[in-house]
Formats: C-alpha cells, structure tokens, sequence
C-alpha cells in the first residue's frame, strides 16, 4: 500500500507539525480541526516555521509556497474518506479518541491505516474501537515536530506487519528515524522521561533545592539541553499530569504516583508555557 494522501486531525502544535513535516516530503496534508480559526492557527505556525526556513537559506519562496499548497484546511471528518492515512493528534483522552477512531473507521477508505500521535495511551484499546485493528497503530511524534528526529512507532495488540512496515517506510520519507515499541503505557520515551520530571517536582515539593537549582544540575551535570522543570513548563503540566496518571493507573506501582505540587499547579491553572505561569513566569 502506498500512502499518498494524509489527514492530520489536530492543528495544535504537534498537529501542525506532524502536518508540516508530510507536506515537507510530498504528501497532499488534510489539516483538521473542530473550527476553523484552530486550523488558521495552525497553518499560521506552519507558514512562520517554513518563513524562518527561508530566512536561513533551508528552502526558497517557491518551495515554502508548494509545501503550503500541499495543505488543505478542514473542519469536516469526511474529508477523511479520501485519504491513505490518517494521524490523530488530538486532546490525550482516551474517550475522544476512542469515538474519534470509532468515527473514522466508518469514513475513512477500507485501505486506509488509522495511526495515533498519543504520548501514553494504549493502541490495542483505541484500535478496539474500530472494526480494523489490524489498520491501527501508534505514530508517537517528539516536540517539536519539524526539528525532532524521533518517531515511536507503536503495535496494537492485532497491527499487521505490512501496516508496521507501511508506516516505519513512510517515517524515513519524513526525514525521521522510527524505532518499534511495544504497547506499554507510556511507551519508551514517556515511561522514563515523564518519572525524571515528576522526581524533579518531588525535589522541589520537598525543599531539596529551588527550581533554577534543579534545573540547573541536570543542565551542566547531566548535558540535559533544558532543566526537567523547564521542560515539564515546555510540554504542559496539565499533558505531565495525565501521563503520570496513566503510568500509575496502567502499570500499578506507586514509583509513578504524580507529585502532589504537580496535582496542586494544574488545579490552579498554572500549566505552563502556555498559560504564562506554570514553575516560571512567561510573558
């Protein structure tokens, strides 16, 4: 099967990416969302990611204008019925998405691939949702997409070989590198990222040290680029949050209960970079 033809549904920041990098390779990139001034947004992102491009000599005008003209707007999910893959990089909750697939299991041609951009979730129950499970499986992209090399790639319980190869093929011609994991909660990347972060929290929950200490200890003793403070500010708290609860719900083992600071901050509304406060203060 070739895939020519993708669907992002998701114009928020990892959609938009995910929607940047296919067009970047050649793919015709349906980006969709609930209303149409999410998806503005996001081809708003996308257009200032392909400018910087320019501006440092990565690409010309003309070849930012063709990756753009790869790029259709939707606010519709029957657009779906006319692509060879779909990613899903909506909200990570498992209701959405399990009606989400649900959904697109009836619109979306019989030889289509149903892939998922989740950080933690179970493939196997979001492709029991659909009458295709063999079709689905887990593309886990990094942030930022355009810049990060790594993609998990994750098996349900019934994905079929050709899909895994399908999509590991499809992957390179992004320009990443796909690595094949299992389905675990958390996956690989989250299972030992998101504990570290949440260790981090505990440290200043505790009174270790203050949070530029922390940050900076694993910065200069570590080689980190960014402090996991920072990072947890970076990714949302509200996201850190979730995924630590799906690791102690899904592994049963305290080692991943979430910090209860962590707990206290997403409660105030403080989650992060895109709040303008989370454990620092953004403009």
């Amino acid at each position: 099967m070739k895939v020519e033809k993708v669907m992002v549904i998701g114009a928020g920041q990892m959609g938009s990416g995910i929607a940047q990098v296919c067009a970047q390779a050649g793919y015709q990139v349906v980006l969709n969302d609930l209303k149409s001034e999410f998806v503005e947004r996001g081809l708003s992102v996308i257009g200032k990611n392909l400018s910087r491009n320019v501006e440092k000599g990565r690409m010309t005008d003309a070849q930012k204008q063709e990756v753009l003209n790869r790029i259709t707007a939707s606010t519709d999910l029957n657009d779906a019925g006319a692509v060879d893959l779909v990613i899903e990089a909506a909200v990570e909750n498992m209701e959405i998405k399990t009606k989400l697939f649900a959904e697109l299991d009836k619109i979306a041609p019989q030889h289509a691939i149903l892939a998922s951009n989740t950080s933690s979730l179970p493939i196997t129950e979001i492709a029991a949702a659909t009458n295709r499970p063999e079709q689905v499986i887990g593309m886990h992209f990094m942030n930022p997409v355009p810049v990060m090399k790594l993609v998990e790639i994750i098996r349900g319980l019934a994905t079929a070989d050709e899909v895994y190869q399908v999509i590991e093929d499809m992957t390179k011609t992004l320009s990443k590198v796909p690595v094949e994991v299992n389905d675990f909660p958390g996956f690989v990347s989250n299972r030992i990222l998101l504990p570290m972060i949440n260790e981090a929290i505990f440290t200043l929950y505790e009174g270790v040290a203050t949070k530029e200490a922390i940050d900076e200890v694993m910065k200069l003793g570590m080689n980190h680029p960014m402090g996991p403070l920072t990072l947890a500010d970076f990714i949302g708290l509200d996201t850190c949050l979730y995924i630590m609860e799906t690791l102690h719900q899904g592994l049963g083992d305290d080692k991943y209960r979430p910090c209860p600071l962590l707990r206290k901050y997403v409660k105030a509304g403080w989650l992060g970079r895109k709040t303008g406060r989370g454990f620092y203060t953004y403009e």
